[in-house]
């Protein structure tokens, strides 16, 4: 066992961080306390904002949101914190996000974007308190958690928004409207597939360990998950890169787990399925009103226990539900070949010739993300990973047509309100719908209700990968009752002092 083994919370007493843990229960534990109600704001008013993990999107979240109070900064690598902090120097600096949310009585919501494995511990904590709750996709790293989030944003009573900002695209919503119709008649296939990942995967936990950098609070980074040695690329070598000068310099090595590649190990991540389908699946998810499957199977290059595979192809079967046909969902991953890992796999990993051969002359090529639903009266296409953009071509058509310009699209009704902030971007106009919803108006296209949901589905395929068997899936009960060895994956245990 390693000597740099410390407690859950080091730097701190163990009477703070029993009280730290205690918080967020803290208002409803007690017989006669109030349940903490999020502050009463009008369109005029600022929000006071936390966020929680500011650099890479959490850095562009913070600046979706620069028209509110940006009030406190948490993050456990001091070297970011101090970035974000140069763009908002009137917000106050933390590294614990539960000393953050104990001090700063006066916030109203706060953004999550961090390692997905802290994500339901930092917005449960902060939904308890009655805060409203922004949290990057994949809304949590389980289906536990993500059942629980769901419960809890009604509970509380809070505005809530998952990250997935192709939501917030017209295109999308009108997308949904179109399959809802019946334009391209009853669907009963769905192709998903996207070029991740973008980061080592397949790959086992390496051996021994390396100092922590200075700047890195590694035990807070891991939180709930299971200890382990921090460690840095295998590479001993600095890798030379070049300056403004010309002259050449060696950089440090990069971390295996931080800030980046965390995505790809199953105690941090969701591996590219969790990183992609709440963008690329959240169309058909919507339009198909898909809800629970009944079974899932997943095809893979080899998986450890550690870490997920380079490349997967997973089959989601939708039964029968509201009048729509029985489904079968698929999902391929792997598209990207990684040509300057040593991780590489074999090539892409997308859906069979047969159906995408529209898609191919159309495009003279399959992008390496996309969405395709198959329905009895024709076809519905979007090329890119948020739904934007769609096109259709009906059984007796010749080709996609743009789903702006069809005359039959034109002709159904719009049943689906359409964010009402345009000329942003779409990230901007994702977070100013949830803003307007901390503030008493309408939910986020992307709440906790329908965003829970979401993500329970997609995670339920990161069961299957690291169970290895067909799921046979008892939804209400989040119970794979072919498979007790599966109950592992969809509810974690946390490291003790941690518990949600």
């Amino acid at each position: 066992m390693s000597k740099h083994i410390s407690t859950p919370l080091s730097g701190i007493s163990r009477r703070q961080f029993l009280y730290y843990s205690a918080l967020a229960a803290s208002a409803t534990a007690l017989t006669g306390y109030a349940q903490p109600q999020p502050r009463r704001l009008s369109a005029n008013d600022k929000l006071n904002i936390g966020a929680v993990g500011v650099s890479g999107k959490g850095a562009s979240d913070i600046g979706c949101c620069a028209s509110e109070n940006i009030v406190a900064l948490c993050d456990v690598d001091e070297r970011a914190a101090a970035s974000a902090h140069q763009r908002y120097p009137s917000a106050t600096l933390y590294k614990d996000f539960r000393v953050m949310l104990e001090k700063e009585k006066s916030l109203d919501a706060v953004i999550v974007a961090t390692p997905d494995h802290l994500h339901a511990t930092i917005a449960s904590m902060a939904m308890r308190l009655g805060k409203h709750v922004y949290c990057q996709k994949p809304l949590t790293q389980t289906i536990y958690e993500a059942r629980l989030l769901r419960q809890l944003a009604g509970e509380y009573k809070v505005a809530t928004q998952m990250g997935n900002q192709g939501s917030a695209e017209d295109g999308l919503r009108r997308a949904v409207e179109v399959v809802q119709a019946g334009f391209i008649g009853p669907v009963r296939q769905v192709y998903v597939w996207t070029n991740r990942p973008i980061w080592p995967q397949g790959m086992d936990r390496p051996a021994g360990e390396d100092p922590v950098p200075a700047n890195l609070d590694w035990d807070l980074w891991l939180g709930p998950a299971a200890w382990r040695p921090f460690k840095l690329e295998q590479s001993a070598t600095p890798v030379p890169e070049t300056t403004s000068t010309g002259k050449g310099k060696g950089r440090p090595r990069r971390g295996i787990y931080h800030p980046f590649n965390w995505r790809g190990w199953q105690d941090f991540g969701t591996g590219a399925l969790g990183d992609m389908a709440c963008h690329t699946a959240n169309m058909p998810f919507r339009a198909l009103k898909l809800g629970f499957p009944v079974a899932v199977e997943a095809e893979c290059s080899a998986i450890n226990k550690e870490s997920y595979p380079l490349k997967s192809k997973i089959r989601f079967e939708f039964p029968a539900r509201e009048g729509q046909p029985p489904v079968t969902f698929w999902w391929f991953d792997g598209g990207n070949p990684l040509a300057n890992s040593p991780y590489r796999h074999d090539g892409s990993s997308k859906p069979p010739k047969e159906a995408t051969a529209d898609v191919q002359e159309f495009l003279d090529k399959v992008p390496g993300s996309g969405c395709l639903l198959l329905g009895d009266k024709g076809t519905l296409f979007s090329p890119d990973d948020y739904g934007a953009q769609f096109f259709v071509k009906l059984k007796d058509e010749k080709e996609f047509l743009d789903g702006k310009s069809h005359q039959g699209v034109k002709a159904i009704p719009q049943t689906i309100p359409r964010n009402a902030f345009q000329g942003d971007s779409g990230d901007t106009r994702h977070h100013l719908e949830w803003i307007a919803a901390c503030k008493g108006g309408q939910p986020g296209y992307s709440n906790f209700d329908i965003a829970a949901y979401l993500t329970e589905i997609i995670l339920l395929g990161c069961v299957a990968l690291r169970a290895g068997k067909k799921l046979e899936w008892d939804g209400p009960k989040m119970l794979a009752t072919n498979a007790p060895e599966a109950a592992q994956f969809i509810r974690r245990q946390p490291r003790k002092g941690w518990e949600l």
